[in-house]
């Protein structure tokens, strides 16, 4: 297998944990699908500058990062929400599962939207994504300690947040 089709197959083992990050990010699905398709299409023209042997999540996490950041400047507005229409989807069985499950994750994903970005920031990498203190603080550009800190404050806003 060639340098270059290991590089795309990693990549593409990537992209649910790219989107999920994207939309702990934005907030919303479609600024989610769209950061997600910006980062993978600026990874594929910055090919040459992704060192084999390193970590190529951590490198697409921060061209992502790098990406929301420009995008949100660009704006220059507060963040919004788009609920998407998938109501189609549900007819002809019984909801209650997927209405329950999905009561349980926008409490979640309501709750993740009323952090403090750089809070939500942390808390996707380290408890969503599953990134280490050390690679959280490397991905951010920050002191450990500084991560560990919002982490803590992020996961105990989070509680209260779930419990209301």
């Amino acid at each position: 297998m060639s340098l270059s089709q290991s590089f795309e197959d990693e990549l593409v083992a990537l992209l649910p944990r790219l989107r999920r990050f994207a939309h702990g990010l934005s907030r919303s699905p479609s600024d989610a699908d769209d950061l997600t398709q910006m980062t993978i299409e600026r990874a594929l023209r910055a090919r040459a500058q992704w060192q084999p042997g390193t970590r190529l999540d951590s490198w697409l996490y921060k061209i992502m990062r790098n990406l929301w950041i420009d995008t949100v400047r660009s704006r220059n507005r507060q963040d919004r929400v788009e609920a998407p229409a998938q109501e189609s989807e549900t007819l002809g069985h019984d909801p209650r599962d997927e209405i329950e499950a999905a009561i349980d994750l926008h409490r979640a994903m309501a709750a993740m939207d009323r952090l403090p970005g750089e809070q939500r920031e942390v808390v996707a990498l380290i408890l969503i994504e599953g990134f280490g203190y050390r690679e959280a603080a490397e991905l951010l550009d920050l002191p450990i300690g500084t991560v560990s800190s919002r982490l803590v404050r992020g996961r105990t806003a989070l509680l209260r947040l779930m419990g209301e």
